[in-house]
């Protein structure tokens, strides 16, 4: 009974496979829909840019922003832990 069940899996998966790959043609993507309204083209500085400089640059800010303010807060904290373990 496994070998069926496995054979049924297969088939159907591959049978799922062919028709997607049947039914989304690239023929398709020729033409326009309504309202479809493309902007201009991004140069390859400004893919650059967009894509890999800005989030570097938006993880650095709010990485240093975590770490100033997880710094300035530990230091009230470690004071108060070091006054009670001394009592």
């Amino acid at each position: 009974m496994d070998k069926k069940n496995a054979l049924r899996a297969g088939a159907l998966a591959a049978g799922t496979t062919l028709m997607m790959l049947l039914m989304s043609s690239p023929a398709l993507a020729v033409t326009r829909d309504d309202g479809d309204d493309p902007g201009s083209s991004l140069s390859v500085v400004q893919t650059l840019g967009l894509y890999v400089v800005l989030p570097i640059a938006l993880f650095a800010v709010i990485a240093g922003l975590v770490m100033v303010l997880s710094k300035s807060g530990d230091r009230n904290q470690d004071t108060g832990r070091r006054a009670d373990a001394k009592a």
